[in-house]
């Protein structure tokens, strides 16, 4: 019942980290998501994620934008700081949020409407800067909160539940972070958690652009046409005296594969989804054999998982400016205003 406020107790064994917190204190509100949602998964990454680092709550900043996945910082960190955008726009105020204070650690959290569609110049541009940020995609392939029309990352002659076919080609927002910079490129698949939850550690602890994509299942949009059990043809056969919908209840989907391996993943809907992890000898130094590894395994029909790109020793957006160590937004106005001569000596560069 997800109107049912969390109980704020904690059990008295929980184990505190370092900072005094147990795991309780990095959650957020009840998840008003379908039951079983891979996005509620991550959310559970996150929060273990960040109470395994010990991080402190009120250094994280998250956004996020619209949709689905942009409900659920709702759900994680509730003593951090947030700010739910307009649709697509999350990766321009969260630039704008670091410029102002470089002291937060930074988490945007999208989906592939909202990062793949209309937010897709906003992503591209965070990533080229090299924002110091985790840019998390929670994807699922379809507009969950429009009834499941193709996103742009469908993959081209997918099907939706209505049985149409997808004849556009999808966008790999992976292949994309990297042409575009980013300094730490991973996937993960949100029923992994025990590939998820490191992932997302060290991408916190990154400096500079770091982005996963994490494949995620939406339960919801499983209801095709033709079967006896779906919302439609129970509606065409029953004179009900009103009308009501339910999301049925389904289990998260879990997995449990090694390095180097690939095994197929049957969705609520009965399709399969072929995930390869992967192997301990993979290089991810190399960001040009990093998108061949991933187009290769494309053109076999798997999806890559795991770290697939990382740049020990990148830069961020700041070290780029030259901005001052002191966050812009605690600056006075004498340091603000630095006075006459010091405006006369920019003008005098200018000539």
């Amino acid at each position: 019942m997800t109107y049912i406020t969390k109980p704020q107790l904690h059990h008295p064994q929980l184990k505190p980290n370092a900072l005094g917190y147990t795991r309780r204190d990095y959650e957020g509100a009840v998840s008003t998501l379908c039951a079983g949602c891979g996005h509620d998964s991550i959310s559970s990454a996150i929060i273990q994620a960040c109470y395994e680092l010990e991080l402190p709550p009120h250094r994280v900043a998250k956004l996020s934008g619209i949709g689905c996945s942009s409900k659920t910082p709702d759900y994680f960190l509730g003593n951090s700081h947030g700010f739910n955008t307009v649709h697509g726009r999350m990766p321009s105020v969260l630039t704008g949020a670091n410029l102002a204070n470089r002291d937060l650690i930074y988490l945007g959290v999208s989906g592939d409407g909202d990062s793949a569609s209309i937010g897709l110049g906003q992503f591209a541009h965070s990533i080229r800067r090299g924002v110091n940020m985790l840019y998390i995609v929670e994807n699922n392939g379809v507009y969950g909160l429009t009834k499941g029309q193709f996103s742009a990352t469908s993959d081209k002659g997918s099907k939706s539940k209505k049985g149409v076919v997808n004849h556009d080609a999808g966008i790999d927002l992976v292949s994309l972070a990297l042409q575009m910079g980013a300094t730490f490129v991973a996937r993960s698949f949100s029923g992994d958690k025990d590939q998820l939850v490191p992932l997302i550690k060290a991408a916190l602890s990154h400096r500079g652009a770091a982005f996963i994509d994490c494949i995620s299942p939406c339960v919801q949009f499983n209801n095709h046409a033709g079967s006896t059990k779906s919302y439609d043809y129970v509606r065409e056969h029953n004179e009900a005296v009103n009308r009501m919908d339910i999301v049925p209840a389904r289990n998260a989907i879990t997995i449990d594969y090694a390095p180097g391996e690939t095994v197929p993943v049957a969705q609520h809907d009965g399709s399969i989804l072929h995930l390869h992890k992967l192997a301990e000898h993979y290089d991810p130094s190399d960001r040009v054999g990093a998108l061949a590894y991933l187009q290769a395994r494309q053109a076999l029909g798997e999806i890559v998982t795991g770290l697939l790109f990382l740049d020990p020793e990148a830069r961020d957006l700041h070290e780029n400016l030259g901005t001052v160590d002191v966050p812009l937004n605690s600056l006075s106005e004498r340091e603000l205003s630095p006075g006459a001569a010091a405006l006369a000596r920019i003008n005098a560069s200018l000539r």
